[in-house]
Parts: C-alpha cells; structure tokens; sequence
C-alpha cells in the first residue's frame, strides 16, 4: 500500500474507533459467544479452517479474517433464527456446523469472475472428503452460491436450505458496515492501488451501492439489525469522503 492511502487508512480507523458498535453484538450476546465456542471448538469446523487458511487468497479484502467474522455470525444467526423456527438442539448443532462451512467456503473463489459460482462448484468438490450428507453439502453449496448482492439466485427448495443461505448472506452483508472501512476497503486498494484521483471519483457509486444493501437482508434478525450496520458505515464513509479532500487535497 502507498503512503498516501496508509495515512488515509489510519485516519478511516481513528473514525471507526468512535462510532457505535452494532446492536447486534449487545443485544444477542449469548448467540455469538455460542458460535465462538462451536467455531473453536468443532472437529470438522476446525479442518476446514485449515484447508482455507492455506488455499484462500488473502490480498483481496476476502481473506482469512473476513471469511472467519461471516462464519462466527453466520453461526449467530443460525442459532437465533433455527430456535425461532423450532430446531432442536441436536438439529441446530448440525445446522451451525453446515452453515459455518459456508462461511468458511463462500469467498474461496473470490477473484474469479462469477466468484459466487465457481466458489460453490469448488465447495462441492472440497467437501467429499468431509462428514456431511449430499444434502447438506448441496445446503452449503447453494448458499455459495447465492450469497452476493444483486445478482440472479438459483432456486433453493427447503426450508432449511434457504436458512443457511439467508444467514450466509445477512452475515456476509454485515461487513459493508464499519468492517469495509476498517480493513476491506484497504485492502483492495492496496490491491489495485488507483490513483486517489480515481479512488474519489469513484466513492460515491460506491457509497450508493453501500446505501442500497440496506433493503436487501434475508433473515428477520438481518432485517432488525443489518440495516444499522450499513448506516454506520455510511456515517462512516462520509465522514473519511469529507476529511480526504480536506486533508489531501494536494493529492488530488
């Protein structure tokens, strides 16, 4: 990463530092340390971890830490919504672990062209030599599939199987919050590395398409809470929009 964008990036993070963490994390604590635990604690969750901490690319803003924040609460979400939907404890164990693959899986490959796609196809491929049931990896696998915003979705046709798609993507979506300008947004850029020029030129398409992933969120806990999430972020973003051109304005 340039100089330029290393001071824009701790400056992004000093703003990060004063907003509000979201609702979600206060008000359903339990769910969150649940999935934690499972995420540390789970043999096959522990495997696959693994497997991605070799084969993902970590240089693209998608990397290792990102897939493990969607994971841990992709798990939240199943374990708030299973319990509203009547799992059992042993049903919502092997639903936690099938969406926690996901999560692990759901950017594998994120700097190819139809990423969503060929991660799914990949996924498929990974989990034969795994413990689940040709349900659960086609459970896994759709979800992949489906999990970025604004594109066409193939049909899932359980109930369950929408589930774990739907918490895969509300998780994914919780990241354009305060976590895409903390690190993500960075970490493209160090990736592309535009001129700042360009780089102001284009925020504010990207600020739009921040601001429309708020009607988008699946489950009714994404629905609740990830709005905020992207309102933070938004705050957020005008914010470092308005100090980059008056902070680096000889850059421009």
């Amino acid at each position: 990463m340039t100089s330029i964008y290393s001071h824009i990036r701790e400056r992004a993070r000093q703003i990060v530092s004063r907003c509000p963490i979201p609702d979600f994390y206060h008000d359903h604590l339990p769910a969150n340390d649940h999935s934690k635990s499972f995420f540390k604690t789970d043999p096959v969750i522990k495997q696959l971890k693994h497997f991605v901490a070799e084969n993902l690319e970590d240089d693209f803003g998608h990397g290792l830490e990102h897939a493990v924040k969607v994971t841990i609460e992709a798990g939240a979400l199943m374990e708030i919504e299973g319990k509203d939907t009547g799992y059992d404890e042993c049903i919502l164990e092997g639903r936690m672990r099938v969406v926690q693959c996901a999560g692990l899986l759901h950017d594998i490959k994120r700097k190819k062209k139809d990423h969503s796609k060929r991660g799914a196809d990949h996924a498929r491929k990974v989990l034969k030599s795994y413990p689940f049931t040709a349900d659960e990896i086609e459970d896994i696998c759709r979800a992949i599939h489906n999990h970025e915003a604004f594109t066409s979705n193939i049909t899932i046709d359980t109930s369950q199987g929408a589930l774990v798609a739907d918490c895969l993507y509300d998780a994914d979506k919780f990241r354009w919050g305060p976590d895409n300008f903390a690190d993500t947004l960075w970490d493209m850029v160090s990736f592309y590395n535009p001129p700042l020029t360009k780089f102001m030129e284009r925020y504010p398409k990207g600020m739009e398409g921040l601001a429309k992933i708020k009607s988008t969120f699946r489950t009714n806990t994404g629905k609740k809470y990830g709005p905020q999430f992207i309102d933070i972020g938004l705050a957020i973003g005008e914010e470092l929009y308005q100090l980059i051109k008056a902070e680096f304005s000889d850059y421009l």
